[in-house]
């Protein structure tokens, strides 16, 4: 999001229902991590000055994923798809709120299952039959409740339950650009037991009440834990796995092994981590007037506890002389580590309105405490090193918007973006909190007919550019790279071309430009170390110039069709802006191009929906990333079809005796 490194989730908040839901977002603030979208009822972005009250990472914004709300009459939903390579998805869920004689009670309880075989193949070998099964499983119930009591004072309480358990035959390795050219869904035979293993517990009780009309508070706790083990390889013949990618031909009797050929043998490991988040925030929002000026505040506390335990074991798989087979390393020889984060943070921000013109302030404090603890390589849990400390950093903003008219709004503020560094690394190499400062400035208008435009310009000055120099297997040391600048504009207009006539027809178009470059030559730095060897006016790796997205569709309310454009422009997997690999198959062009979708759906009667679609339906192969062991395309056109159920009782009617029916507001 404007300009901030996406290969991994330290330079975004990332949120579930407003509640912080990283496995460890100040202990291990490097790990990539983002919950299922496609169970989610929608997704909130927050950028620029409205992100001032959230942390402890917003370099690149704010994602707040909003899951399914509890409806308000019963209602039964399943939506359930079958298509390519064995996929399905399945989403069914009930809900319902009652009147009861001591207030109001609701309730939702869902299902998602997920499962495909997977479009990429391993192929065969000496004593390996090879496979086609390389996709995943992935399961979620989630439960929500909530109680308003007939009280006084309104109030509400919720609670919110999730479980995510996920097996995936994923691998972290490519292909060498040779192999990607004539194979792009190839995998070597070398990666046959690489998977990944998650679970993943998300709750929440929150208190919401107004005790007065113009009072209004939440009180929430909040328990996460999350457990991973990603076991895969990370050498092949004792050599990096991107270094042989980048150069077959040189390391060709590594490359042998990769392929499980020769003799010699792969180094895999059992990255085991358990994470656990927990904390309580309280926000308050009151409104009230001074003179001619109103004002809308938003304060609140929260203080917040994480921790990340490493503890992973180093295997060899042995090539050659018949089958392969794995040799078992000792427990903890891997990576033996712990950290921990407390951190207390402070925020207020107040909208002053006069007339036309508003302008929001804000501030955000935060203060970590932060500790580690290293153990030798090996089960006994011998201490070996440790460390505390504590760092602290300020975040201030403001807003300012003037409405023209009714329909036209312009918008502007200042703000100041961070991103927190891991106990460990801030505590030994003196890595500190990375610091932006952003511009915007922009204007909106909304339509009498139904059109909607906006236009942004954005300007980030980044200091203290913080990248996690992650290996394979084991993240660290991160460092503070350097200083980069990044401006662009942000566009989007929506429009029905036909809003009055049967069929409607809906048109969106949205673009961003961003100019993303380092201002200083960098020796280290970002994920994978992907920011070494920059030079002033590189441009920043991963990051596309233009990106654009076009739509349109018919919709009658008994048919629709649906057609979805996406274009990304060509960018670099390393600040070295090489075209193709030189030393390291993390290098070269990540390809930009166009991706096709296409959608329908038929309404058989008022319950049933068919459904179906083709994704990338032109086909388009793109290298999508060359991190971290070397370059992997996107997935091939494929299909789906199914259905959607949807029932709710009908209400019986009411005789009114004549009279008009009362309607409530909530």
């Amino acid at each position: 999001i404007r300009g901030g490194d996406g290969t991994r989730s330290e330079k975004v908040t990332i949120m579930e229902d407003g509640i912080l839901t990283a496995p460890a977002p100040y202990a291990a603030p490097s790990a990539y991590y983002s919950p299922n979208a496609a169970r989610m009822s929608g997704i909130e972005i927050l950028k620029g000055s409205s992100q001032v009250r959230y942390g402890p990472h917003t370099t690149g914004g704010v994602v707040n994923y909003l899951s399914t709300p509890i409806p308000e009459d019963l209602k039964v939903f399943q939506r359930s798809t079958y298509g390519s390579d064995n996929t399905v998805l399945n989403q069914t869920w009930v809900g319902d709120t009652v009147e009861l004689n001591s207030g109001r009670f609701g309730y939702l309880a869902e299902l998602w299952w997920s499962r495909s075989d997977g479009y990429r193949h391993i192929e065969k070998a000496p004593g390996y039959a090879g496979s086609d099964k390389t996709g995943f499983n992935l399961i979620e119930p989630m439960v929500k409740v909530f109680f308003e009591p007939n009280t006084a004072m309104p109030q509400r309480f919720e609670a919110k339950y999730g479980y995510s358990q996920l097996d995936s035959d994923e691998t972290y390795t490519g292909l060498t650009e040779r192999d990607l050219n004539h194979s792009p869904y190839r995998r070597y035979a070398g990666t046959y037991l690489d998977n990944i293993a998650t679970e993943h517990h998300r709750s929440y009780l929150k208190w919401n009440a107004s005790p007065t009309d113009a009072f209004d508070v939440e009180v929430a706790g909040y328990y996460n834990s999350f457990e991973r083990n990603w076991y895969k390889i990370r050498k092949a013949g004792g050599e990096d796995l991107h270094t042989v990618l980048a150069n077959p031909a040189r390391f060709s009797s590594a490359y042998d092994n990769l392929r499980l050929r020769g003799e010699g043998d792969l180094d895999i490991r059992a990255n085991a981590r358990t994470y656990e988040s927990y904390g309580v925030h309280a926000i308050g929002d009151l409104r009230f007037e001074t003179g001619a000026l109103s004002h809308e505040a938003n304060f609140g506390v929260r203080y917040h506890e994480d921790y990340i335990r490493r503890f992973q074991r180093d295997d060899k798989i042995v090539v050659g002389n018949g089958a392969p087979f794995v040799t078992r390393g000792r427990d903890g020889s891997g990576g033996n580590r712990f950290q921990k984060a407390e951190a207390t943070s402070l925020w207020i921000e107040d909208k002053v309105t006069m007339g036309r013109f508003s302008v929001k302030p804000g501030i955000r404090y935060e203060y970590v405490d932060l500790k580690y603890t290293d153990y030798d390589s090996d089960p006994t849990n011998s201490i070996t090193g440790s460390g505390s400390g504590n760092t602290s950093i300020v975040a201030p903003g403001v807003g300012l918007t003037y409405e023209l008219s009714p329909n036209d709004t312009l918008f502007g503020g200042v703000y100041k973006g961070v991103s927190a560094p891991g106990p460990r690394n801030h505590l030994n190499s003196g890595v500190e909190w990375e610091e932006s400062i952003g511009y915007e400035i922009g204007a909106r208008h909304q339509g009498d007919g139904g059109f909607y435009g906006e236009l942004a310009g954005f300007f980030t000055d980044f200091e203290n550019l913080l990248g996690t120099a992650a290996g394979l297997g084991q993240s660290g040391p991160s460092s503070n790279a350097g200083e980069a600048e990044v401006y662009g504009v942000e566009a989007l207009a929506s429009y029905d071309l036909n809003a009055a006539g049967a069929i409607s027809v809906p048109v969106f178009a949205s673009a961003t430009y961003t100019h993303a470059t380092l201002d200083n030559s960098l020796s280290s730095g970002g994920g994978e170390d992907i920011l070494a060897g920059g030079r002033p006016g590189a441009y920043l790796p991963y990051i596309p110039e233009w990106k654009f997205a076009v739509g349109t569709g018919l919709d009658s309310g008994q048919w629709g069709v649906d057609l979805l454009a996406t274009y990304v422009s060509d960018t670099f997997g390393t600040a070295r802006n090489l075209t193709s690999p030189d030393d390291s198959s993390r290098q070269g062009r990540i390809d930009g191009g166009f991706t096709v979708d296409l959608s329908a759906y038929y309404q058989l009667n008022e319950r049933a929906k068919l459904v179906a679609g083709i994704h990338n339906l032109l086909d388009e192969q793109l290298t999508t990333s060359r991190i971290p062991e070397g370059p992997r395309t996107n997935a091939p056109r494929s299909f789906y079809i199914g259905f959607e159920l949807t029932w709710e009782p009908t209400p019986e009617p009411v005789d009114l005796g004549g009279k008009s029916p009362i309607v409530f507001e909530k």
